[in-house]
């Protein structure tokens, strides 16, 4: 990274407003972008769909509307890439399949409307796994192009840790923003549940899939958040209300210093590496009295097993047509997934769904406690193998309980490759889980440990 232009090392916020100003021309930061993506994008791998030529005639139209002196939207001018599972209007959308290759949606996802509309360019559409599913993508973690990104939403995460743009968009169903945020060191926003409509976005699981952001910083991650955030009568699960100002209680400093709780997650003590283990124990003990180890009760030993099934069941509906298109050509990982979803009874499905509300009432107690929850975003650093996207066993029961979660990349393994904690709040609290990130890292930083 040290050759790179200095415009792409700005942190998001800082740029945005110097893209309002006028002091950076979106043409010129566009253009930067491009020369990066030129240049590593043989080696990572990062995108699905990319037309130079469509990036800069978006920004040339956004800097005469500037210079006109018309109104500019809160992200005026930033490249934002899109996982390739979000329709885009007249761009390809494969969905990570080749039996959606050549497909042209004729409209906008409702966020690709509100990405627009809120000034952003769309840079391009990033590399998914096979259907938003556990299948490696070509994508490489631009750390080590030996390490996997993760998944599903591997080239979002990619392209923001590899400077190629500032902002990307993913999805969540497991843990498909949080775990590729930690391995490719970014900060990865899986906001509440329901926060960000998904209309006109591939469904997997819509109990469970959620709209989630990538960024540079956790302020970027508020901001192109905030722009998203919003009720739309297509999504039924999301609800008329006040969008919260997530950027400038992000950057607010807390009235009292905050509390953590840390969870040990199911599995915490069979899968979590010795690095993860060592490191959260440095990290409580520099909390000290701000921190306190909350177990959860053994229900939770179920939430994995409980997820799955939700996961599955409705992802064995919501595939049926590719399977009944091509089944041969989806890969093991898919065919073993919908083979697991029919399996499932109705009794069981909606018996695992009753779960989220017990789940949720078990952690309100914890919240009662604590600001917000202290927990590793992964089992450890990227795996050095490109057949896996890792284990999301650290993020699949927090996107079950619909909280808020959030990875930043404060750790570093002995071989240089990043590794995430993840912070998680209580549903609805997304502006304070990022106000609270954001307190976390500068602490961490003064004392050294970070």
């Amino acid at each position: 990274m040290s050759n790179i232009n200095p415009l792409l090392t700005l942190d998001v916020v800082e740029l945005r407003d110097r893209l309002a100003s006028g002091a950076v021309r979106a043409v010129e930061y566009v253009e930067a972008c491009l020369a990066r993506i030129e240049e590593i994008e043989p080696q990572v791998q990062a995108w699905a769909w990319l037309d130079s030529d469509f990036a800069i005639a978006q920004a040339r139209a956004l800097d005469a509307r500037r210079q006109s002196g018309a109104a500019i939207g809160p992200l005026h001018g930033l490249p934002v890439g899109l996982k390739d599972v979000i329709d885009t209007a007249r761009i390809p959308t494969s969905n990570g399949t080749p039996l959606d290759e050549g497909r042209v949606p004729e409209e906008d996802a409702v966020l690709v409307a509100r990405l627009k509309a809120a000034g952003a360019i769309i840079m391009g559409k990033t590399v998914s796994t096979e259907l938003a599913f556990m299948h490696p993508s070509k994508t490489r973690n631009p750390h080590n192009p030996e390490h996997t990104p993760g998944g599903s939403s591997a080239g979002s995460a990619a392209a923001v840790a590899a400077a190629m743009v500032p902002l990307a968009v993913g999805t969540q169903t497991g843990g498909s923003v949080i775990r590729p945020a930690s391995f490719c060191g970014v900060v990865g926003f899986k906001p509440s549940f329901g926060a960000i409509a998904r209309t006109g976005v591939l469904p997997q699981s819509p109990s469970l899939d959620t709209i989630g952001v990538f960024a540079n910083s956790i302020n970027g991650a508020a901001m192109v958040a905030e722009s998203l955030f919003g009720y739309d009568a297509g999504d039924p699960y999301t609800s008329p209300s006040p969008t919260p100002r997530l950027l400038d209680v992000a950057k607010s400093d807390p009235l009292v210093t905050p509390m953590f709780a840390f969870i040990r997650p199911p599995q915490f003590d069979e899968l979590a590496d010795e690095e993860t283990v060592m490191a959260f124990r440095e990290i409580t003990s520099v909390l000290g009295d701000q921190c306190f180890e909350a177990p959860l009760p053994k229900a939770f030993d179920d939430a994995a097993a409980l997820r799955a099934k939700i996961n599955f069941a409705e992802m064995a509906k919501h595939y049926y047509s590719y399977e009944k298109r091509g089944r041969a050509q989806l890969s093991s990982e898919i065919v073993a997934a919908i083979d697991k979803g029919n399996d499932v009874t109705a009794r069981d499905y909606l018996a695992a769904l009753d779960w989220r509300g017990l789940f949720n009432a078990g952690l309100e107690e914890v919240f009662q406690r604590c600001d917000v929850i202290i927990t590793p975003a992964a089992t450890g650093q990227a795996p050095a193998n490109l057949n896996t996207t890792g284990d999301a066993i650290f993020n699949g029961l927090w996107t079950f309980c619909g909280t808020p979660a959030i990875t930043i990349p404060l750790l570093w393994s002995q071989n240089g490759m990043p590794m995430g904690v993840q912070l998680v709040g209580k549903i609805g609290n997304d502006a304070r889980l990022l106000r609270t990130a954001n307190w976390l890292k500068t602490y961490l930083s003064t004392q050294g440990d970070a």
